[in-house]
């Protein structure tokens, strides 16, 4: 059974950093695979942020985050990373980690067959 499990969330303000990171358990390490996180604000649809092929190193990042969000992995742990500097309130939502066992990563939600629970992160101006 597949489980991805995120952590890191919280408030900060307007400038900050946060690093999110999200722990996978039931996937195997021996095959790359797309990892990664979309998020979800108030009211809108859940949108791909960020996302990473394991093993290839490939990384993709949404427009609004280029330059101020980098995703990293820990093949070792099975586990993806998302650092995220100069936060915006538009980057308020709920931050969620996903995976699939392909390695193409289209910023689709319904591309990918697992998901964490999600973690809130909180912008304040």
């Amino acid at each position: 059974q597949v489980q991805l499990a995120e952590s890191g969330g919280g408030s900060v303000q307007a400038g900050g950093s946060l690093r999110l990171s999200c722990g996978a358990s039931g996937l195997t390490t021996d095959r790359s695979k797309c990892m990664g996180w979309f998020r979800q604000a108030p009211g809108k649809e859940r949108e791909g942020v960020a996302f990473i092929v394991t093993g290839a190193g490939r990384k993709e990042y949404t427009s609004s985050v280029k330059g101020r969000f980098t995703i990293s992995q820990d093949n070792t742990k099975n586990a993806v990373y998302l650092q995220m500097n100069s936060l915006k309130s538009g980057d308020t939502g709920r931050y969620y980690c996903l995976a699939s066992s392909a390695t193409d990563c289209p910023p689709r939600r319904s591309a990918y067959k697992y998901w964490g629970q999600g973690t809130q992160v909180t912008i304040s101006s």
